[in-house]
């Protein structure tokens, strides 16, 4: 009896085998790993996994960490004259338009522009005061510009966010005059710079740091690189902004060049120099975009200064620490009439912009 079970046992466990067999099973060695195939038909399924064995741990992959960016938009335009020589008010002067135009018109073909960035920074160059100060002495051919105090209202209504002071004009009327002029531009609502007193703004997380400064000569670049340094530490953006220079020439003196070089070398992120009154070529030296000079812009000392000008726009970039920097150029004409109706605008015709884009890059002699 005993026998017949053993045959019995063994034959039915050859039954049962044939049968895995034919079922689609096969046996897999124990030093291989069991591979499920899960069909087409299942997929979108819940599908019966194999259990981990006790030695083996799910791995999860880990995501690549993301970089974080941020980005801010700074536009620059020239030396802004918002006055009349010795605060005149002869008809059609500066002076006489801002009593009879509103605050908006000086800046409003281009204000779209200078609204829809970060902020936008010009050059002050006159003194705005209510007061009858005596102007200071000069020497030879000069002249002394000042407005009321209303007038600098003017700026914020345009787009203006910053406003250097650093110049040969915002002294016209002595140190009293001086100060008038940083209270109206505060009571606009401007953030005011000059020499030794950086212009420090955050947005985006980004924090700028803008040196206003006089650069007359070549030396004059090592107190602007001082300045440079004590704000490094509380900025991830440097940039200057420079007042020097001989007037109406359409080439930087090779002094200039160096000493904007030098700036550079610093740790400038980007460097824009005024003064000359016109237009001078750009470059961009180790990565820093230099502007030697970037004209004038709402300009009432002339009544037919040179007619070509820019907004020039850096974009700078900052991903996980390291800061990039673009920019674009808007060529513009500083006034649309036949003589200064200090109502700056952009260059809509294609060879004209043409013309002034490729003398900034160094291609032509003139920018028209």
């Amino acid at each position: 009896m005993k026998c017949c079970k053993n045959s019995i046992g063994v034959f039915l466990m050859v039954c049962c085998l044939l049968s895995m067999t034919g079922s689609g099973f096969t046996s897999v060695p124990p030093t291989q790993k069991a591979v499920v195939v899960v069909p087409a038909s299942k997929v979108g399924h819940d599908v019966l996994q194999p259990p981990v064995p006790k030695n083996e741990i799910p791995i999860t992959p880990v995501k690549e960490k993301e970089k974080v960016t941020e980005t801010i938009t700074i536009s620059f335009i020239g030396d802004c004259l918002i006055a009349t020589a010795s605060g005149g008010k002869q008809a059609g002067s500066l002076n006489w338009t801002a009593s009879h135009r509103p605050a908006s018109y000086f800046f409003e073909k281009v204000d779209d522009i200078l609204k829809s960035d970060d902020f936008t920074v010009a050059n002050c160059e006159n003194v705005f005061t209510d007061s009858a100060f005596t102007p200071i002495k000069k020497s030879g051919r000069a002249f002394w510009f000042r407005s009321a105090a209303k007038n600098a209202f003017i700026f914020q209504s345009g787009g203006v966010d910053i406003v250097s002071i650093a110049n040969n004009h915002t002294g016209d009327y002595g140190k009293a005059g001086f100060l008038d002029t940083i209270k109206a531009l505060e009571n606009a609502g401007l953030q005011v710079g000059y020499n030794n007193l950086p212009v420090l703004v955050e947005k985006n997380n980004i924090r700028i740091g803008i040196i206003c400064c006089d650069l007359w000569g070549y030396s004059h670049y090592k107190r602007t690189i001082k300045q440079l340094k004590d704000i490094q530490p509380d900025t991830d953006i440097q940039i200057v902004y420079f007042h020097g220079g001989q007037e109406n020439i359409h080439r930087p003196e090779e002094w200039k060049k160096s000493a904007a070089r030098k700036i550079a070398e610093a740790g400038a992120d980007l460097v824009v120099g005024g003064h000359p009154h016109v237009l001078q070529p750009m470059e961009v030296y180790q990565g820093v975009p230099i502007v030697y000079s970037i004209g004038n812009f709402v300009y009432g000392g002339n009544r037919q200064p040179e007619n070509r000008t820019i907004i020039f726009q850096s974009s700078f970039e900052i991903i996980d620490g390291k800061t990039s920097v673009s920019y674009s150029i808007i060529p513009c004409y500083v006034y649309t009439k036949i003589a200064n109706n200090w109502q700056p605008d952009r260059i809509k015709d294609q060879d004209e912009k043409n013309r002034v884009l490729d003398f900034m890059h160094g291609n032509r002699k003139l920018p028209y």
